[in-house]
């Protein structure tokens, strides 16, 4: 025997007709079994009023996280991968495309900056390049005006990818 899954609309219809007391009991149940829905449900009293603050404090968590990057390759990209869930979650949280670039080009700056250079480790090499590419992808579905401020920063990114990284070809990503 299973449960029954309803779709978005069914719920959504539902908790329309429930009284105010029943609503919160049924956040605070929900909200007891996952820690995600935790830091959902937080995010969405607290900090959603201050999208830019929020903004500000992922990148200096993720700033720090890329100091305390270990040496090995495979713990970097260990470390790496840590950072890119992180962001992820908290991109799903703001639900906005414009600070999903933000965040991403604010990795390849840290990336950049912390990352051993000469490195030929290759899941170190492809986890930059996986992000350039959702940067250009995430770049080409916002509006012209928006398109042309992120392109700057974008380019820019990339110029500086280049002449520090020997390995970084920028004509292949080029938007």
């Amino acid at each position: 025997m299973s449960i029954t899954t309803y779709g978005l609309q069914q719920i959504k219809k539902e908790l329309q007709h429930l009284p105010q007391e029943q609503l919160t009991e049924l956040c605070l149940r929900l909200v007891r079994y996952k820690k995600e829905n935790k830091e959902l449900l937080a995010y969405l009293l607290f900090e959603a009023n201050n999208e830019q603050d929020f903004i500000e404090s992922i990148k200096a968590e993720a700033g720090f996280i890329f100091s305390q990057l270990p040496v090995q390759s495979y713990f970097t990209a260990k470390g790496l991968r840590k950072i890119l869930r992180m962001l992820t979650k908290y991109t799903k949280f703001i639900g906005s495309k414009t600070a999903e670039i933000d965040l991403l080009l604010n990795f390849c700056q840290n990336y950049l900056q912390y990352v051993i250079r000469q490195t030929s480790h290759k899941p170190i090499r492809l986890i930059l390049i996986r992000q350039v590419e959702k940067i250009k992808t995430a770049i080409s579905k916002l509006h012209e005006d928006l398109q042309f401020d992120y392109s700057q920063d974008y380019n820019k990114l990339l110029d500086d990818a280049e002449a520090k990284l020997t390995w970084f070809n920028k004509k292949s990503y080029l938007l």
